[in-house]
Formats: structure tokens, C-alpha cells, sequence
């Protein structure tokens, strides 16, 4: 029987014959790469960097950090120094960080040699998560954070927020755990493409996500012998501007430039150093400048490489930035368990109000307007839950909500008493084969009850939900298709009009009246840049006599505002982000949403934008809501 170890193995050599075997049987040529220099300086890490026009000398040895320009000493500071990274801040500056070997403590300075003090420690911090192997800047131009990787050899990496919209934080924040390999050696973040590399000694160089709410799923770029090209540990990993790689293996010392797509360019061999540890770059046009050190401060090898002209890459467009005031208490269960939210307002206080949020393993779950989870209905797994008003039942005056149940695919009722409690109401069969997505509608022309549910399918089917005065039940009035897969549906009771999000394409008007025609109308497209399938929760919003429709945009974790009215113009996209104040995370993946303009209390006087996050981090935990003051998106939507 295998190890687990060796099960381990196993699965790392099977992922690299899956994705590098069309790399080696297309026997791409590896050019040979100049032998490298020795530079006049020992150092067991080492960086050149041009600032202002002049160029810096920056580097670690066995007592401390020091900063040169040519012979000239600028600054030194004293400590037992490992990895040392810098980050360029744009104004004449840039940020340096090292670990101190001995008491595993963050340092952090900041270099403006236009300043009296040229070097400055602005930051010091003990870190007891993990023994840190390496460490890695990384700059969301999107979302406008910069951060910091510190990577544990033990199969563990933190991610700490630094700066948030040009703000420093007081203290780095951990936004982020990342799981990564046993015996992680090494990491670098390629800045434009939000990628971060990380090394497993000798085994692989693996791809993630970088931004702190993305997927951490990871893809292969190299492997060891014989199924790859890496041949011994890799110490040290640096990005250049056409988005390859180069990696530094340590005895013998190696220098490998690696494509994009995981191919070795070429490798270069450095036998000066008996054993490598540090790597640096400097770009000047298309030649890579390569600093290679040794922690046993040996001579700066220096190794230069033509690069192939390639197009220039940009930086991505920053996306407006929200943070959250509120979440509520996470899942029970770890995993996709959260869906969708509606609202319930108490109909006297609005503090007392309430938000349903649908358990796709459990039934539905009843929060308050602090984020307590005050009810809990295990009637199984709910899918897409909506909230309307005044329905008898039992004799009295009840207030209706109605989820999907993927069970037995039948439309789950609830009636909500006057308290806000909850009770089971029992079912309406659908016939449906994969019930998914639902919305309530209340006729302004018959004041009568509907709800629109779907079927992956692409069926929509409206019912008519009527009361004897002691039981609800459910009559299937019309039927309505869209081409794929839907889910989010809202409807507009004043205005009669039902919208519908169908996943992979975008979104569709109907009309919401029981005798109307069954076409339907798509009006918003998926573009892959705003809108990014899967286009997953619908909400309407109304303020200053405005309808909006909020899509939650999937596929690149942000939302979109859109006027409800044709021609349905986007007035706002955003992001959900981290609340470093409250120690919020931000949110991501979201399945549905929820918009009330209505107040919710203190903190929500103008109401709320209520999100599913699919990843609840800070720290890593069941999924659960994300609430933002609406006043919040009213502030940054686009004038007319």
C-alpha cells in the first residue's frame, strides 16, 4: 500500500505529465544563457535599483542591511537578514522588506533617497504563525491593496494587507491563509496578471491566485525530472515583464528562464556560487539584469539575458472599492452551503428586521440587524428564497417567503408573524426535474401572490399563490423559457416586469402579469470584462425616482449596477473589499444578493446591498452575508 507521501508524489508527477507532456514532445529549443559575472560586493541577497535617474546598491550580509550608491554608504541597519524584497511605490521610493533569521520578525523600510533619512523602518512585527522561508510584495492595481506574502516552508503562507486605497495601514491585517506544499522554498507574484508562483523545493513551481478573494485553486508550471526540467531545490523565483519566469536552483547553482506557459527558454549554469540562494532583476529595455547571491555571502554573480521584444503589458484598471459594516455569522459547514438572501421588515421598528439566507445542505437560516443567527428551518436544501407581504393564513395576518427546494423540487412556503418568526407553511409541487433559481411578484393590478421559479433547464414557471384563509397553495399559471441555465430573477412589482439572469449569456426582461405573452427580451449581454459569467444574483433598487438592477458578476468577484429602464446603462461596478477598521473581509463568488432602499436601522438608514460571499476569510470559515449601506453605492453611481 502507498504512503500518504507517496500518494502525494504520485499525484504531483500525474499533474505534470497532464500538463507539460505537449511542452516536452514539442522539444522546444533551450537557448543557452551567458555565464555570469562577479560583482565586487559579498552579500547573501542583493538588488540594483534606479530611482530618479540614479542607481542604488541594496543588500543583505551576514551583519545587517545596507544601502550604497557606488563606494558611497547611505544607511545600515543591523540584523541578522534573510530575503530581502523590494516593491517600487512610484513617487521616488520603494519599500523593503527582510526577516530577521534570529527572532523571525518582520522589517519593513521604506527607501526615498530624496529624504534626510533616506532609509526608515516603518514597520517591525514579531510574526508566530510560521517560520518564514520567503517573503513577496504584491500590488493590486484593481483593487488598489498592497500586500505582503510571507511563505512557511511547513505548508502554510499568510497574506498581510499593508495598504488599502493609498492608506497605510496602522498594522499589517492578515486577509488571507493560503494552503500551500510542504517544503515551499520560495515565491514571487507576477504584478500585472495578479499571479503568485511558489516554489516546493525540488519538486514543482506551482501558480495561484493573488488577489486575497480569488480562488486558491493552483495549476503546474514545472516539475522535476524526468517529467519536467527542474533538476535541484529552487530558492528563489523573480517575474520579468513579459510575464516568464525565472528560478534559481540552489546546488548546483542554476539559472532557469521559464515561459508563461511552463516551457524552459533556457538555463544557465552558475559555478561560481556553491550554493545559490538570492535572486534579483533590473530591466533595461529587453535585457534582464539577474543578481545572484549566496547565503553564505559569497561574490554577486551578475547575469545578463536578451529578452525577445514583447508587447507591453498594462496594469489593470482600478475597479471602485466598497467594504461591508456588516456580516453575519458564518455557516455551520465549511464549503458551497450559503446561497441566496432575501430581507423581511418589521412592521414598526426597522432595527428589528431580518434576513433570510438560503442553506443549500440544510434548509434556511434567520439572522438579525446585528448578524446573530436567530432561527434556524432544517427543511432541507434551499436553494433561492424571496419575501412578500400580507397573505392570511391560520386565520391571521401573515407575511409569506418562498424558496426552491432542491429536494423533492417543490416551492418551500414560510409564514413570517408579526415577531418575525418563521413557520413552516408547507409545499407546492413544481414537476420540475432541477429546480434552482426563484422570485416573488405581487400584482399591483390583481394584488395577487406570484413566484417565478426555474429549472437548470432554462423553464421559468409562474404560480399563483392563494390562501382559504387557513392554507396557502400554488396553481401553475404560465411558463416561460430563456435558452441556458438560469438562477437570479427579480421582479418589479410596480412596473409589472420580471428580469431574469440566464448564467453563461445575461439578462432578459419579461413581462410579470399572469396573461401577458411569454417573450421575453435580452437586454444585458456578459462582455468578459464588466459582466463576467456566471451572472448569479438579481436585485431591484429604488431611490430618488430611480430603479436600478444590481447583478452580482461572478466570474471576476464584482457587481454591476444598471438603470432597470431601457437602455439599461451601467452607472456603477464595484467591488466588495475588505473593512480593515471593522476586520471584515471582503466578498467573492457570490451566488445571490438582496437590495432593500428601505431602513434597516441604525448603520442602514437608507437600507442595505446584502451579498453571499463564497469565500469568508479573516478568518477561513463557513461562508455567510455581507451587508453595505446603500447611501454607500448611491454616492459613487454615475450621473446621467
Amino acid at each position: 500500500m502507498l504512503s500518504n507521501k507517496n500518494m502525494f508524489q504520485l499525484s504531483v508527477l500525474s499533474l505534470a505529465l497532464a500538463a507539460l507532456l505537449s511542452a516536452c514532445q514539442a522539444g522546444t529549443e533551450q537557448t543557452p544563457a551567458p555565464a555570469a559575472q562577479a560583482l565586487a560586493v559579498n552579500a547573501s541577497h542583493y538588488h540594483e535599483v534606479q530611482l530618479a535617474g540614479a542607481e542604488y546598491q541594496l543588500f543583505t550580509d551576514a551583519t545587517g542591511l545596507q544601502v550604497q550608491q557606488g563606494a558611497t554608504v547611505l544607511s545600515r541597519y543591523n540584523g541578522a537578514f534573510i530575503r530581502l524584497t523590494v516593491q517600487p511605490l512610484g513617487n521616488d521610493s520603494l519599500l523593503l522588506a527582510a526577516m530577521d533569521d534570529n527572532s523571525n520578525s518582520l522589517y519593513i523600510w521604506r527607501f526615498a533617497p530624496a529624504e534626510p533619512t533616506p532609509l526608515q523602518l516603518v514597520q517591525q512585527q514579531l510574526i508566530s504563525s510560521r517560520v518564514v522561508d520567503d517573503l513577496c510584495f504584491y500590488h493590486s492595481s484593481e483593487n488598489q491593496q498592497l500586500s505582503l506574502f510571507l511563505l512557511g516552508g511547513r505548508g502554510g503562507a499568510d497574506q498581510l494587507l499593508l495598504q488599502q486605497q493609498q492608506q497605510w495601514l496602522t498594522q499589517p491585517l492578515v486577509i488571507r491563509e493560503l494552503n500551500i506544499p510542504y517544503g515551499s522554498t520560495a515565491c514571487v507574484v507576477d504584478q500585472t496578471a495578479g499571479v503568485l508562483y511558489v516554489a516546493e523545493a525540488d519538486r514543482a513551481i506551482w501558480r495561484y491566485q493573488a488577489e486575497p478573494e480569488a480562488d486558491e485553486g493552483r495549476s503546474l508550471v514545472q516539475v522535476n525530472k524526468p517529467f519536467g526540467q527542474l533538476q535541484g531545490e529552487v530558492k528563489a523565483l523573480q517575474t520579468l515583464p513579459d510575464g516568464s519566469l525565472l528560478a534559481l536552483e540552489e546546488q548546483p547553482a542554476r539559472l532557469l528562464l521559464i515561459n508563461s506557459d511552463g516551457q524552459l527558454r533556457s538555463a544557465a549554469a552558475v559555478p561560481a556560487l556553491a550554493g545559490a540562494s538570492g535572486l534579483a532583476v533590473s530591466m533595461r529595455n529587453n535585457t534582464a539584469t539577474a543578481y545572484i547571491s549566496s547565503e553564505d555571502a559569497e561574490a554577486v554573480q551578475q547575469l545578463s539575458l536578451t529578452l525577445p521584444l514583447a508587447n507591453e503589458r498594462s496594469p489593470k484598471a482600478a475597479i471602485t472599492q466598497l467594504q461591508p459594516t456588516l456580516q453575519t455569522e458564518a455557516a455551520s459547514q465549511r464549503g458551497d452551503v450559503m446561497d441566496d438572501p432575501a430581507v423581511w421588515h418589521h412592521p414598526l421598528k426597522s432595527e428589528l428586521s431580518l434576513i433570510l439566507g438560503t442553506d443549500k445542505r440544510a434548509g434556511l437560516d434567520v439572522y438579525n440587524m446585528q448578524g446573530k443567527r436567530v432561527q434556524q428551518l432544517s427543511v432541507g436544501r434551499l436553494n433561492n428564497v424571496d419575501v412578500r407581504y400580507g397573505l392570511n393564513w391560520q386565520g391571521s395576518a401573515y407575511d409569506i417567503a418562498v424558496a426552491s427546494l432542491r429536494d423533492d423540487n417543490s416551492l418551500q412556503l414560510f409564514a413570517i408573524d408579526s415577531s418575525g418568526k418563521l413557520h413552516n407553511a408547507g409545499n407546492v409541487a413544481t414537476g420540475m426535474d432541477d429546480i434552482y433559481g426563484l422570485c416573488m411578484y405581487q400584482s399591483t393590478q390583481s394584488n395577487k401572490h406570484y413566484v417565478f421559479v426555474n429549472d437548470k433547464s432554462g423553464l421559468i414557471q409562474q404560480y399563483r399563490i392563494d390562501s382559504d384563509g387557513t392554507a396557502w397553495q400554488g396553481t401553475l399559471v404560465r411558463s416561460l423559457q430563456v435558452p441556458s441555465q438560469p438562477e437570479g430573477c427579480v421582479a418589479d412589482d410596480q412596473s409589472g416586469t420580471l428580469f431574469v439572469g440566464e448564467e453563461d449569456a445575461g439578462i432578459w426582461r419579461f413581462a410579470a402579469e399572469a396573461d401577458a405573452t411569454a417573450n421575453g427580451e435580452k437586454i444585458i449581454l456578459v462582455d468578459g470584462s464588466t459582466l463576467v459569467d456566471d451572472v448569479e444574483g438579481l436585485a431591484l433598487a429604488k431611490a430618488g425616482g430611480q430603479t436600478y438592477l444590481v447583478v452580482s458578476s461572478q466570474g471576476n468577484d464584482s457587481y454591476v449596477v444598471y438603470d432597470a429602464v431601457a437602455p439599461y446603462s451601467m452607472r456603477l461596478h464595484f467591488r466588495v473589499s475588505t473593512n480593515t477598521q471593522l476586520g471584515i473581509d471582503g466578498s467573492s463568488e457570490t451566488d445571490g444578493l438582496e437590495v432593500t432602499t428601505r431602513s434597516l436601522g441604525p448603520g442602514f438608514e437608507q437600507g442595505a446591498l446584502i451579498v453571499q460571499d463564497g469565500r469568508n476569510r479573516m478568518p477561513e470559515q463557513g461562508q455567510n452575508l455581507k451587508l453595505v449601506p446603500w447611501q454607500h453605492i448611491v454616492q459613487q453611481l454615475k450621473p446621467l
